[in-house]
């Protein structure tokens, strides 16, 4: 069986940006990293049309064993008829149940698609928000995630469908399933996902009491003048980073930084310093109470970069005082050692890795010629 992961991350990323006539504006990013495949999608649609002129939906789709199911979904699992059964969305209970049904309408019809066409095996989790005037709607399905940051905090985010979940167990074990090594039958490592037909083939079995659910949770909070951002993302960033360190370096660097795209790679860069060697896909939708550009915030960026110019350029009068040159992870592995103030919260010395290869390179070529004893020297090296 061929390795699920590449020799050598492919880096490039995709990224494109947008907004409404509502203020509400947004930033998608993807790599695929260290996978063999991109098996990530995602929708982005800011302002519907017509009657949904205020209404904004945008969605994740991680997908997994192949790319069929994610791809579909993104193009064709519109939430629209949220709209056309819930009343014109005056009435929450009722958009939500026209979403939960969305999603069992969509399965359902893959279903039959991927028996008549001979589909790949493939599922997708999937993480989306639904934006009405008056409400934010959280729709996951799954083990991408997404959360709200309100007032400088996470005030909500949704739960990771996993098979050891107790609930989640529950219905495992029920339509006959077992949940070895946290997946189940040994296999599967998410309890809810779109597609996985192979788990779904139980034909007198309700959709939502198969051993894989399609069924999403949904919940719904008022909208405040106090909401700040939400983020979307797929497990290759929850895998290096939790919600309370991403919600602090994204305002951190909404005050330095005006372009969301450039705010989404950087992030998308942290998860894979931290380790991360799944696809990483992540959406930032900015409200209009998000924190903007400051001037005290660009001058404490400006100190912090010429303070950590200074101390690589110390490590290297240092090492080469001793008659060494040292190379770029030893300085990167002294920096962590470092006690430097004003690092952006939750992303560390690794979030200045562009500021540290500057400074590096002002005395010493990288080498990258060297062997590469381990994925994150990989990274440091190459990632440019």
């Amino acid at each position: 069986m061929p390795s699920p992961y590449l020799d050598h991350p492919i880096l490039e990323k995709n990224m494109t940006e947008g907004g409404s006539d509502w203020g509400v504006n947004y930033a998608v990013a993807s790599m695929q990293g260290w996978r063999a495949q991109m098996e990530d999608a995602h929708t982005c649609m800011p302002q519907l049309g017509g009657e949904l002129a205020q209404w904004g939906y945008f969605a994740v789709f991680d997908g997994h064993a192949g790319t069929t199911v994610a791809q579909y979904c993104s193009k064709n699992l519109s939430i629209n008829n949220a709209f056309v059964f819930g009343g014109g969305g005056q009435d929450p209970e009722q958009v939500k149940e026209a979403i939960r049904q969305g999603f069992l309408d969509i399965d359902r019809h893959m279903h039959k698609r991927a028996r008549r066409d001979s589909w790949d095996r493939s599922g997708s989790t999937a993480a989306a928000t639904l934006l009405s005037p008056r409400h934010i709607y959280f729709i996951n399905c799954g083990d991408s995630r997404t959360f709200l940051c309100r007032n400088g905090q996470v005030v909500f985010y949704t739960e990771d469908h996993k098979p050891s979940n107790p609930r989640e167990k529950e219905r495992i074990q029920n339509a006959g399933g077992s949940v070895t090594l946290h997946r189940i039958n040994g296999s599967l490592a998410v309890s809810r996902a779109l597609g996985d037909f192979d788990f779904k083939e139980v034909d007198w079995r309700p959709q939502t009491e198969q051993l894989v659910s399609p069924e999403p949770e949904v919940f719904e909070l008022e909208r405040t003048p106090e909401d700040e951002f939400l983020i979307l993302a797929c497990d290759g960033v929850w895998d290096a980073i939790g919600n309370e360190e991403l919600c602090a370096f994204v305002r951190n660097r909404l005050q330095v930084c005006d372009d969301l795209r450039e705010i989404c790679a950087q992030v998308i860069d942290l998860c894979l310093y931290k380790g991360s060697l799944d696809n990483i896909s992540i959406i930032i939708v900015c409200f209009p109470g998000a924190p903007q550009v400051s001037q005290e915030a660009l001058q404490q960026e400006t100190a912090l970069e010429q303070q950590i110019a200074s101390k690589v350029a110390e490590i290297i009068k240092l090492m080469r005082s001793r008659d060494e040159d040292p190379d770029l992870l030893y300085v990167m592995k002294y920096l962590t050692s470092e006690d430097i103030p004003g690092l952006p919260p939750g992303g560390g010395v690794t979030s200045k890795r562009d500021c540290i290869i500057a400074a590096y390179q002002k005395y010493l070529p990288l080498r990258s010629h060297e062997p590469m004893v381990s994925n994150k020297v990989y990274i440091l090296l190459h990632v440019g």
